[in-house]
């Protein structure tokens, strides 16, 4: 039976988790492109709004731009400086390559994010990370340790109430506890408790972006980007209205009605269409008059849409590119190289803060598996390089590594991201193709005669 402090607990937790429920639902379908900006009324006319509305994809550039670029290396524990072949076995049964990145998508979208660690029923040796939605969690944090204290999930829809959500999970720092909502009582009642004593709660949440003092996590859509990009679709959907109406040629007549455009066969009305496109063929009065009307000259709606591009890539450090302002001629490659600086060094900061937390879990993984608590309850992250280097470029600066010194072999196999198996399986070419050099076995057969 749930007691008076978790009652309490859960209800706090599922205020909390419903006070972003608007904002979450906002930044969502920015992302979703599935928003509706409001016009200011001053060139498309309401009624043809729904027709001509076009809703660009700039949230999810600003999004996904870094999280594409966040891509996991090596676990690495305390004290080592190579990859943990376990960590590395637990983190592949997670699947959790897919659940960094939907960490860090909704650190980015939501600015908050979290990680729960479990049991795994089907292999006790490989616990299960778990990277799970900003918008069924909450949890509560004890400031000074900077450490959850208790966390909750709420999801399910009842069947016939309807209600929602009507089961939770409640996660405290000795125990797990599954309840649902019960509509009879208007209370949450328990249905099954795990008393695993950890001693922790198996809940990690990040915050984005947080500041000293607050622990709040701040979306990467912030309210001035929302505003660019609502400025960008009011523009584009502006220019769209505009090509119908303005930007193809019109043709005006003069000293004609519409008993004028008859068919000469059947006597019948012509269709609108066929009127417009024959009618200097048609008429039949003499002193009509027929001319065209200029188009219009839509280069302002462009211009506008590159300001808007340039606001972009100022606000987020990306490069212009991303946001479709571009030259006629593919910039050079020390030129992509300087473009992004800003974002890879987003990238790395990024990096560091999300280490933190991927590390805790990852520590409270290994604990689970091995019964072992690792020195400082922490596992070091490892990161590829979030720059763009070439194949070629990556390669070369591996080779000189190697050829001057600085690194071994496995060394240049680490730099080059491989993994414990694809190294495994280089190992095993390299000694097949000892076995097969002539030179190399007759200096095995002069070193067993030797001896």
């Amino acid at each position: 039976m749930l007691s008076v402090d978790e009652l309490q607990t859960l209800d706090r937790l599922y205020l909390d988790l419903r006070s972003h429920r608007d904002s979450d639902d906002m930044l969502l379908s920015y992302y979703d492109t599935e928003h509706a900006f409001t016009h200011i009324g001053l060139a498309l006319p309401p009624e043809y709004r729904r027709e001509y509305d076009v809703i660009t994809s700039g949230a999810a550039v600003v999004v996904d731009s870094v999280v594409d670029r966040q891509q996991m290396r090596a676990l690495v524990l305390p004290g080592e400086e190579k990859a943990d072949d376990r960590l590395r076995a637990i983190w592949d049964a997670s699947n959790g390559d897919v659940q960094l990145a939907m960490f860090n998508r909704d650190r980015r979208l939501f600015g908050r994010a979290f990680l729960t660690v479990g049991g795994n029923n089907k292999n006790p040796d490989l616990p299960l990370i778990r990277a799970e939605s900003p918008r069924e969690m909450a949890g509560l944090v004890d400031e000074r340790h900077e450490m959850v204290t208790a966390a909750a999930r709420f999801y399910g829809v009842d069947a016939v109430t309807r209600r929602t959500p009507c089961f939770a999970t409640l996660y405290l720092p000795d125990e797990t506890v599954w309840v649902e909502w019960s509509p009879r009582t208007g209370k949450w009642v328990e249905v099954d408790r795990d008393q695993h004593r950890m001693g922790v709660v198996p809940v990690f949440m990040h915050l984005n972006k947080r500041v000293s003092g607050s622990w709040v996590g701040r979306t990467a859509l912030t309210r001035g980007l929302r505003s660019i990009i609502d400025s960008s679709c009011r523009n584009l959907t502006n220019l769209q209205f505009a090509v119908e109406s303005h930007g193809i040629p019109r043709i005006f007549m003069t000293g004609v009605v519409k008993g004028d455009f008859v068919d000469p066969k059947t006597g019948e009305p012509l269709p609108v269409w066929a009127a417009y496109y024959n009618a200097i063929h048609t008429i039949t009065n003499p002193q009509a008059k027929v001319g065209q009307l200029t188009a219009s000259d839509l280069k302002n709606f462009r211009a506008a849409q590159e300001a808007y591009a340039i606001e972009m890539s100022a606000a987020t450090g990306f490069p212009i590119s991303y946001f479709g302002l571009s030259t006629a001629n593919p910039p050079a490659e020390g030129a992509i190289v300087g473009e992004e600086k800003r974002l890879v060094r987003t990238c790395e900061a990024e990096n560091s803060e999300v280490g933190m937390t991927v590390g805790w879990a990852a520590a409270l993984a290994y604990q689970i598996a091995t019964k072992t608590q690792l020195p400082g309850n922490r596992v070091r992250v490892d990161w590829h390089n979030p720059a763009t280097p070439t194949v070629a470029q990556r390669m070369d600066a591996v080779v000189k590594a190697k050829q001057s010194g600085i690194v071994s072999r496995e060394g240049a196999w680490d730099e080059l991201g491989w993994s414990p198996a694809r190294k495994r399986r280089e190992e095993g070419y390299f000694r097949n193709e000892a076995n097969l050099d002539p030179e190399m076995q007759l200096a095995s057969e002069l070193i067993r005669g030797t001896g």
